[in-house]
């Protein structure tokens, strides 16, 4: 499986390990993830998702059919 958030289309990024002596080395930025399942009251189910810690507070702040609603127009899922 992939490791992009299903809310937000986090996902990794590269960069550098930087060491005292300033020499670089390749590294991954990993999003934090974890799959989550939510009670979607509207269909009186469960929706499991692949989240990031940021996903799961804009689930919390917005509500999961916005959150939803939103993942689908951006492309990040395509069904629930």
């Amino acid at each position: 499986m992939s490791r992009i958030c299903q809310i937000t289309g986090k996902k990794v990024m590269g960069g550098n390990n930087v060491s005292h002596s300033k020499r670089r080395t390749k590294r991954e930025f990993c999003p934090n993830l974890r799959i989550k399942r939510f009670w979607f009251e509207e269909e009186k189910r469960f929706v499991t998702l692949k989240v990031s810690a940021a996903g799961i507070r804009t689930i919390n702040k917005v509500g999961l059919k916005k959150a939803l609603e939103k993942a689908v127009s951006e492309g990040y899922i395509t069904v629930y």
